[in-house]
């Protein structure tokens, strides 16, 4: 059966010291994993593109197949790939991705083995240009994936996200939405962006990303919302972390502001990732901008109380719902 959705990202195995609780060590995680948990909060039919290794545990993904996703686009390479990611908070919420054993030993938690030889993405710079071998790529797409009705990626190399565009490329029966990569996301590659988002939706960039494409330009938000708008997304949803979302819908330059949810903070890791696939969901559902941002703005606030992709899932029954009103109340048009 065709997915609702294909969802197109990186697996990791994470290990995180949150800001309180329990340490994550070598658990499924990546910005895949996380949109698909935050659209699972409304609707779990979807398909998922990414590569892995074949020393990625074959019961993960046997797991994401028990929650009802479609794994088909999942694929195994025949070799072992570093899949780890590492993810330290501070006592101020700061994130660290080096200084791994430093970090262990602050908290006084012994050093897994299996960190061994850890090298952060700070530390192994990679051109933006360059694809990136864990990325999925065009060739990975199982046919029945190409013609869903909704389609996110998130954040990955400026080749690979380029290429899966112009693969979907969201017309009238497809929504397309893009979480960009901070690395590309400057004036050097603004020309290049351009001629992407041709074929995009949805564009969610985070207020840091959107402000260094603009650097030296503007300070203005609805601004950077606008001209984006006038090279093909229709919708355009400026991430805010803590402090919610804008949104700026092109067709009738409807301007919104969407505070975060009221959330107990337990692990931030993945809630944009999870805002994204709950906004899917939503606008798959109402065709409308605003409620998709307020579904988005509920599942990122079940992610954040706890740790794992799928920490949204395990609520009590009713709470999205409950939340998903709630936060309608507290839209602002501006």
């Amino acid at each position: 059966m065709t997915p609702t959705y294909v969802i197109a990202g990186k697996l990791n195995r994470e290990y995180i010291l949150p800001p309180s609780g329990q340490p994550v060590l070598d658990s499924p995680g990546g910005s895949l994993l996380y949109a698909a948990g935050g659209l699972a909060v409304w609707d779990g039919n979807a398909g998922l593109l990414a590569r892995v290794g074949e020393d990625y545990p074959r019961q993960w993904i046997h797991d994401l197949e028990r929650r009802g996703f479609d794994v088909n686009g999942v694929r195994v390479q025949a070799r072992s790939i570093d899949l780890r990611s590492f993810i330290a908070y501070s006592d101020s919420n700061e994130r660290s991705h080096s200084n791994v054993v430093s970090h262990f030993a602050r908290r006084q938690l012994t050093f897994p083995k299996s960190l061994l030889g850890y090298q952060s993405p700070e530390e192994s710079n990679r051109d933006p240009r360059e694809s990136d071998p864990l990325s999925p790529t065009a060739l990975d797409i199982p046919k029945e994936y190409r013609d869903v009705s909704s389609v996110h990626l998130c954040p990955m190399d400026f080749t690979s996200q380029s290429q899966l565009v112009n693969i979907f490329k969201g017309g009238s029966n497809q929504t397309v939405s893009l979480d960009p990569a901070p690395n590309y996301m400057n004036q050097i590659f603004w020309r290049d962006l351009r001629i992407v988002l041709q074929g995009v939706t949805v564009f969610q960039p985070s207020e840091e990303e959107i402000r260094a494409l603009f650097w030296g330009e503007t300070n203005d938000l609805w601004q950077m919302a606008s001209e984006i708008s006038e090279y093909g997304p229709r919708i355009i949803v400026i991430k805010r972390g803590g402090h919610g979302q804008i949104i700026f819908d092109a067709t009738g330059k409807h301007r919104y502001e969407i505070p975060a949810y009221p959330s107990r903070l337990a692990d931030p890791t993945g809630a944009g990732d999870s805002f994204s696939g709950g906004f899917l969901a939503g606008f798959q559902k109402t065709n409308d901008p605003l409620m998709a941002a307020v579904y988005g703005g509920v599942s990122a606030s079940l992610k954040v109380e706890g740790s794992g992709p799928f920490y949204p899932l395990s609520v009590l029954s009713g709470l999205a719902e409950a939340r998903l009103h709630s936060l309608q109340q507290l839209v602002r048009i501006v």
